[in-house]
């Protein structure tokens, strides 16, 4: 005999580690269930904090034939349990309840890996919510967010606006979002550095462009200017990993045409065109010492370090003293 089948909707997979991609599909759920029924509440758990009959009661029907969407959240944590009882439901789901379970893709246990698949096969909305890691792909999602905001942007405008604001998808979101508003529509590199004037120089970006390149006082001018004014330890942090390595990849491969070097590197041409730039100054051992200092004011600004503050400053002072002291 075969398993029932899934009510329409009554079942979403969101698969990946993306955050906002992944927030956005959620609401995208969420959404769709008040758009028939307003009243319909949304309850959000971490699979690691729940136990069988929490979720059983979870997952159950309601005595008021109300409508609520239950959110799954890290279900790549899923246990023997837990992982059977969402796929009973999955088989048969309760009137009035609609699954939304958020799957990193990955897992510990057998259960918690083979949880997708399974729920794919059991017909459930699937939403992919990969990082986005390469700059094709965040130049794209630039281009998307600008065309979900009304607007066009031209290639010049993407790269000034990912130079400008930095990696973090949400603050590239935000931006692409208000520069259509105050543009009327079209934005490009013009458009950027004028909404974005003085912007430049207090992103994490700037301070590791500074400091890559040995000078000291900028370097922390900016670094100072960038905590004043609340730019994430993390993606100052990021920003520092993110130079070293860019200057490494370019510096490994040689002396060569930017354009060509973007083809084979994955990069845009004016970040190769920079980083060609700035490997003048590094070489094979102090591009090593950089990748570790740069490796460890990563894991003290996300909780090891005492004073995130401090641990920013001596990265820069150190990748400031390596680019001086090369051989």
């Amino acid at each position: 005999m075969s398993a029932p089948a899934v009510v329409p909707d009554s079942l979403y997979l969101i698969l990946g580690e993306e955050e906002l991609l992944v927030d956005r599909a959620l609401w995208a759920a969420v959404g769709a269930a008040r758009a028939a029924d307003p009243e319909t509440e949304l309850r959000r758990v971490k699979v690691s904090e729940l136990t069988p009959p929490e979720l059983d009661e979870m997952l159950s029907p309601s005595l008021f034939a109300e409508v609520r969407v239950v959110a799954l959240e890290g279900a790549q944590e899923a246990g023997k349990e837990i992982a059977e009882a969402v796929l009973a439901h999955a088989r048969q789901p309760a009137e009035g309840v609609i699954l939304v379970v958020v799957h990193s893709g990955g897992g510990r246990g057998k259960n918690a890996k083979e949880l997708p698949n399974a729920l794919r096969k059991l017909g459930a909305r699937v939403t992919e919510c990969n990082k986005i890691t390469k700059s094709a792909e965040r130049e794209s999602f630039v281009r998307d967010e600008v065309r979900r905001a009304g607007g066009k942007i031209d290639p010049a405008g993407v790269s000034a606006l990912i130079e400008t604001v930095g990696s973090d998808l949400r603050e590239l979101s935000s931006a692409a979002s208000q520069l259509v508003a105050d543009t009327g529509g079209k934005v490009d590199d013009a458009a950027v550095r004028r909404y974005h004037r003085g912007r430049a120089e207090v992103t994490g970006f700037a301070v590791a462009e500074k400091a890559v390149t040995g000078d000291r006082t900028g370097a922390l001018e900016a670094l100072r200017w960038a905590l004043q004014l609340g730019v994430p330890h993390v993606l100052i942090a990021d920003a520092l990993a993110d130079s070293v390595r860019t200057i490494g990849r370019v510096a490994s491969v040689g002396r060569s045409d930017p354009f060509r070097l973007a083809g084979e590197l994955g990069m845009p041409a004016w970040k190769v065109k920079k980083a060609l730039a700035q490997s003048r100054g590094w070489n094979s051992a102090s591009l090593a010492e950089a990748l570790r200092t740069v490796a460890e004011v990563n894991a003290g600004v996300k909780g090891i370090a005492a004073d995130a503050d401090y641990a920013l400053e001596r990265a820069v002072l150190r990748l400031v003293e390596l680019r001086s002291n090369r051989s």
